[in-house]
This record gives C-alpha cells, structure tokens and sequence, in this order.
C-alpha cells in the first residue's frame, strides 16, 4: 500500500468498496500540487473500475483535510497569471472528476474541514460527518475567495447560505452542516465506519449501469428549465435503462423473487 499524501486501499475490494485516503496528517491533509494530482488519477482509475462499486473517500488523522497547504499558496503567488489559472484548474479537475465520477462516492469526514476540504465534500454524492467536525469557508481570511470550490457549495447549500458563510467565514457545526445540506447525517466518531458501511450495503444493491446514469440525469435535470423538451428527454433517458440489460435483468429478478445478477452475494440483500 502506498505511503505517499493519498492511500489507495482497496482491501474492501471484494465487497465492490474502494477507500481514497488522504494522508498528509502531519499538515492537517492541506491540498498541494501532488495530491491534487494523485486524487485526480485515483477517482479517474477507481470510476472505470468494473470492480469498483462505490468509492469512500476519508482522512488519516484528526483533520479532514484544512484545504490548500499554505506554502503551495506562497510558491503560487510568485507565478504568472497565466501559470496561476493553470494551476487552479488542476483542482476545478480534480472536482469535477469526483463530481462525473459514475461510481457512488462518500465523503467520510473525521475532523474539522476548511476551505477545498469542503469542496471534495461537496463533489462527492454522499457526506458523512462526526458529531466534532467543523467546517468553514476561510478563504476571505487569507485575503482569497473560494472560486473554484464554488460551484460545488453552492449546489450543496444554496445562494444565501454560501453568502453568509463565504463572507463572515465562520465555524459550522455537525449539526449546522446537516441543517445546511452541507453534510447528510452527524453521528459519534465511533459509528462513522458503521454507517458508511451501512451505506455501502445499500449503494451496492442497485445496478451499477443504473447508478451512473441516475448521476447523469441528474446533473442534467438540474441544469434544465421545466418544459417540454426536458420532459421529453427524461422520457427518452428511462425508454434507454429499461431495454438495456440491466434494466431487463432488474425486473425480471423482482419478478422472479432472486438476486439481480450484480449482486455481490458475500454481502446480505
């Protein structure tokens, strides 16, 4: 297993789950060039996969990730412009590769995340979170804005609650995150792997040709007014998923009372 500033663990692989951990615990798991890039190669590798069924991504240490590591800051403020926007669109990859990932993802957070930790969060289907964890938009305080997380909080928690939390910064709690949409569900530290576990199961039962197009319909969905050419390409997307064979299959397993044919049988339907 690699020690470098992410863990690729797939000893959960059997079961369809693949773990991405960030590992650059004695810096709080800050964002630099190198896990940018390693983050990016992991979720493109894990997403095509066919032995992947969902990806977790967590954190070593008592901090999630604080977000950008303060000494690339300094390198990146001694660029060109033009070097500057090269570099910041290796993470808008980044999340958008987490984002169209067609595999389920599941941000397990431990500790407290700032700034591009909570852009990962938000890129990612599902969050989880301890009852300790803390998040904060703390880019203002460094005299930064989070233009490239943006998009992504946004879709998470809305216009007016990013404006309240990009301009004052402040600390949200578990139980704030939760209200906010930030996160899904906070829960003691003790049962964060029983419950991603859990999620898991869940996420598993479903085809996985289904999954990754329910994550297409729905990045399409939202980008669309309600008329009726959306209407007719919803109609179009489900004609496609009920003559594919998975959907065939799905059906015909229902009816027949058995297991669909992805179901990893080691693990209880």
């Amino acid at each position: 297993m690699s020690q470098g500033p992410i863990v690729t663990d797939l000893k959960d692989q059997s079961k369809g789950v693949a773990h991405i951990i960030l590992n650059r615990p004695t810096v709080h798991n800050a964002l630099d060039e190198q896990m940018i890039e390693e983050l990016t190669q992991a979720f493109a590798t894990l997403g095509q996969d066919p032995l992947v069924r969902v990806i977790v991504l967590k954190a070593n240490g008592e901090v999630f990730s604080a977000g950008a590591d303060l000494n690339w800051m300094k390198r990146v403020a001694g660029y060109s412009f033009e070097k500057n926007v090269a570099d910041a669109e290796k993470l808008s990859h980044l999340l958008d590769v987490i984002d169209q990932c067609p595999k389920p993802t599941i941000a397990c957070i431990q500790g407290s995340a700032y700034g591009g930790g909570v852009g990962l969060i938000c890129a990612c289907d599902i969050a989880i979170c301890s009852e300790e964890a803390t998040f904060s938009l703390s880019e203002v305080k460094l005299g930064l804005i989070p233009a490239i997380i943006a998009p992504y909080v946004f879709k998470a928690i809305g216009q007016r609650q990013m404006r309240r939390y990009t301009l004052t910064a402040d600390r949200i709690s578990a139980e704030e995150a939760v209200r906010l949409g930030l996160v899904h569900h906070c829960v003691h530290e003790s049962e964060l792997g029983a419950v991603v576990e859990s999620l898991t199961v869940s996420l598993r039962k479903g085809g996985p040709q289904a999954m990754a197009a329910s994550k297409e319909l729905i990045r399409h969905v939202v980008s669309c007014p309600l008329n009726e050419k959306l209407r007719a390409e919803t109609a179009r997307r489900i004609a496609l998923v009920r003559t594919s064979p998975e959907g065939k299959e799905g059906i015909e397993a229902f009816l027949s009372k058995r297991s669909p044919s992805w179901t990893i049988h080691r693990e209880e339907t």
